[in-house]
This record gives structure tokens, sequence and C-alpha cells, in this order.
């Protein structure tokens, strides 16, 4: 190589290399962690324990699966299902996170993940676009995705097609619930795929999210635009700005005689009730199964930690059996 031939080379590499974007290189939001709402709720509960991964669980687990690549961006799931010959097929539960549709991750439902999957039910907790990256709709996108995701590789995990609750713990419980009453609604579409399957699942877990974006306790928020709320960083929009998108997103505008049974688990904060009670009462003159389970004194993220967790799932696996297996 002769010395202009080389020249070129080294005015170029700086090209090649800053010219690519290197994969699941995204805005991240990293306030809301594990660690950060245990030091905020030990402030009143001192004996709260957070939930760590368990260890000896006959379960078998497969962590980063991806189940949607496009340009730059990976999403990922992890799986959990029982270390057992199955006599049958088993439901399947998808885990959707908190953290104001802005942070949080996946790993924070690992041990209710697993343990649920002790239990006899295929589980994923799964990764999705949140705000800082991209706005709503964008997460409903990813999540109805992978609801096919589920069904397409049903086979390989010996998972019931007709038997896929969701489940979501507070800005995931808000996701949830509209994942599991927009059905079919050409408002909101998955990511392209060959396979034309359905996105529709058979139960819903809300675990203390809100599912009335326009409730005062939501929608009152943004006095100071400085600190925007959760709901606008999200939307992009304040309600007084944008108030059609704030009921074009909440899980109460499509509640109907098709809503799957539903599980409501909440904390003994009001705030995050809003407009639970209007919710099941349309299921209610639907005659549609649901249940509503408040546990007393206990902060907003209560499902991370013991005490709270042990009460937890055994609702969510007694709900699923009684709807699954009547």
């Amino acid at each position: 190589m002769n010395l202009n031939s080389f020249l070129i080379l080294l005015f170029l590499l700086p090209v090649i290399v800053y010219g690519q974007t290197p994969k699941n290189d995204f805005p991240r939001d990293t306030s809301f962690s594990v660690r950060s709402a245990g030091e905020n709720i030990k402030k009143e509960f001192p004996n709260a324990m957070a939930v760590k991964e368990f260890q000896g669980l006959k379960i078998k687990s497969e962590k980063d699966v991806v189940y949607r690549a496009f340009k730059n961006r990976e999403l990922h799931a992890d799986l959990f299902y029982p270390d057992k010959t199955l006599d049958k097929k088993i439901p399947a539960i998808i885990l959707i996170h908190g953290g104001g549709w802005a942070s949080g991750n996946k790993s924070h439902l690992v041990p209710m993940a697993q343990m649920l999957a002790a239990h006899s039910f295929f589980t994923a907790t799964v990764e999705h676009r949140l705000s800082p990256e991209a706005k709503y709709p964008a997460a409903i996108t990813d999540l109805k995705t992978f609801v096919k995701w589920v069904k397409t590789n049903a086979e390989k995990y010996y998972t019931d097609t007709t038997k896929i609750a969701v489940l979501g713990c507070s800005s995931g419980a808000t996701l949830a619930t509209l994942l599991g009453t927009i059905g079919q609604n050409p408002k909101f579409n998955s990511h392209k795929l060959e396979e034309n399957i359905s996105d529709k699942v058979h139960a819903i877990i809300n675990i203390d999210g809100i599912v009335d974006f326009t409730d005062p306790a939501e929608s009152g928020k943004d006095d100071d635009p400085n600190k925007p709320s959760a709901g606008a960083r999200w939307f992009g929009y304040t309600f007084k700005q944008n108030p059609e998108v704030w009921v074009e997103a909440s899980p109460l505008t499509y509640v109907n005689n098709e809503t799957p049974p539903t599980l409501f688990i909440n904390s003994s904060i009001p705030r995050f009730h809003a407009g639970r009670d209007e919710f099941t009462g349309i299921l209610q003159q639907n005659g549609i199964y649901f249940e509503i389970h408040t546990i007393e004194n206990t902060p907003h993220p209560f499902w991370l930690f013991h005490p709270w967790f042990d009460e937890t799932w055994p609702l969510i696996t007694q709900f699923l059996t009684r709807v699954f297996e009547k």
C-alpha cells in the first residue's frame, strides 16, 4: 500500500466508524428501578425486601430472545416454562413491566415470571419501546407483535393459543389492559408479519394500573411545563393540548361485551384505581367475569417486594385456573 492509499484509508476510517448506528443504541431513562423503589418504600415499610430471581425452581429459561428486529434495533423477551413432561398444552402469560411508560425494564418481572412458570404456565417478560425512544402507540405495536410471536411459536413451547393472558404492572398494567380491550381495532397495528395471526388475548391481569387517563389524578398533573407528567411524556402532549389522544389510549374507552375476563390487583393508593370501577361496571353489565383484590396498607410497587409478592402471585394463578379451566 502506497502512502496516498494509506492516507485515503485513514481519512475514511472515522467516517465508517462514526457513520454507523450501534445496534440497540437508543435514549434510555433509568430513573425507575427496583433499587430506587425499595429506597423510597423503606421509609414507610422498613421490612420490605426486594424479590430476587429464584434458584432451584423446576423451570427452563431462555434470556434475551429476539422477537422483533428492525433497522438497528432489536426487541427481546425472557422466556420461562416448566422443566417437565407435559400431558397437555399450557396457558401463556405475557408480562409487561412498569416505569411510567418511560423507564423500567423486563428484568423487573423475572421473579414473577419464574414463579408462574413453576405453576405450569409459559411466561415471558417483554421489552417494548419506551417514551424516550418512541412515543405512543409504539409500545402497543410492539406488544401486539409479541402476542403473535407467542402464537407463532406455540408448538415449540407447547402453549395453548386459546389461553393467552396479558399481565402488566403500573404503566405496564395500562398497556396490558389496552392490549386486551382494543381487539382488532384498526387504530392499533402490530409490526408487519408474514403470518396472518390474530393478536387476541383471553385474559387481562391489571396490577395497579390506571385504565382512564382522563381521570384528574392523571390528566391534571401538567401545570408545570418543565415537569411533564409520565402521560405527557408518552403521548407528546398534555391533556389540555390534545385530550383526544388521552381518551384514545384509555382502556376504559374500549371495554365492551368482547373484553376478556379481567383481574385487578391493587395497592391501597386510590390514584392507581382510576377508571377501575367504571371498567368493571361495564364488565358486569355484559356478564364478563372479573375480580378485584385491593391489598391493604401497600405501596404502589408492592409486587416487586416481600411480603406482598407472596400474596400477589397466588391471586394470579387462582384467577387464571378459574377462567381457563372452567
